[in-house]
């Protein structure tokens, strides 16, 4: 699993992801930790089928002991089926997550770890050096969902939004964002269901400082080309991909 620092200014953010290794016929995920000294949160930290890859990254930046905190965006697998593994690879740590989808989450296995449910309206953790932001993206595509901003590092790690699928060997970070659209407009119509919906989180985001924009799939989004992806997300009518019979993904 290929590891990227994408801020380290005090405290890091690394991303995790392009597994080599992962199972044949498993989406590639994006994971991400914030190693903050004693605080070390772990962002959609994957599926139960690459759990041991992420554990042996993890453990490069931060003893297990040392990991505070796990955020879960919302209830895919691919985001959030590990956390039975976690759960006793961390038990004294917390799990920020949709109040929601607790019923459901806990499903995966939650007998150590706290369940912290985010209210609809979002809400924050105060970390060493920075408050992360979660910022409700309800529908988007679950209809309890968020994202997490960091006003410091001035990331905002965006789920599915944003998201495409790559093949091995992609770089991580968009180089041209006109060829890179026809790889997003197909997963974004078919699983953003909603244009209220989609309207609302633009207006959240386009108030918040972005240098880098992370999706859980695919490329990140840098400088001039977070306001283009908005831009072009903003125009895309969306909820419109079951007219198309191409295949798409969650």
């Amino acid at each position: 699993m290929k590891e990227t620092i994408l801020f380290d200014e005090g405290y890091q953010w690394i991303m995790f992801g392009r597994d080599p290794d992962k199972p044949e016929g498993i989406i590639d995920t994006n994971q991400f930790m914030i190693k903050d000294g004693n605080r070390n949160v772990l962002l959609d930290p994957g599926g139960i089928e690459i759990f041991s890859s992420m554990l042996a990254c993890v453990t490069r930046y931060a003893d297990p002991s040392e990991i505070s905190d796990i955020f879960a965006s919302h209830q895919d697998p691919d985001i959030i089926s590990s956390l039975g593994l976690w759960d006793r690879a961390v038990p004294h740590a917390k799990l920020h997550a949709p109040w929601l989808w607790e019923g459901f989450i806990r499903h995966f296995g939650c007998e150590n770890i706290q369940y912290c449910g985010i209210s609809d309206e979002g809400g924050e953790i105060e970390l060493n050096h920075t408050r992360l932001q979660f910022i409700p993206a309800h529908y988007l595509h679950a209809s309890g969902n968020y994202h997490v901003y960091d006003p410091e590092a001035k990331i905002l790690m965006s789920g599915d939004v944003g998201a495409a699928l790559e093949p091995e060997g992609a770089p991580m970070f968009v180089e041209d964002f006109d060829q890179h659209v026809q790889k997003m407009i197909l997963f974004h119509q078919r699983w953003m269901p909603s244009n209220r919906a989609k309207n609302d989180w633009i207006r959240r985001v386009r108030k918040l400082n972005i240098e880098i924009m992370a999706p859980q799939h695919g490329r990140l989004f840098k400088g001039d080309d977070v306001k283009r992806f908005l831009d072009w997300f903003e125009a895309l009518e969306v909820g419109t991909g079951i007219k198309n019979t191409a295949r798409s993904y969650a």
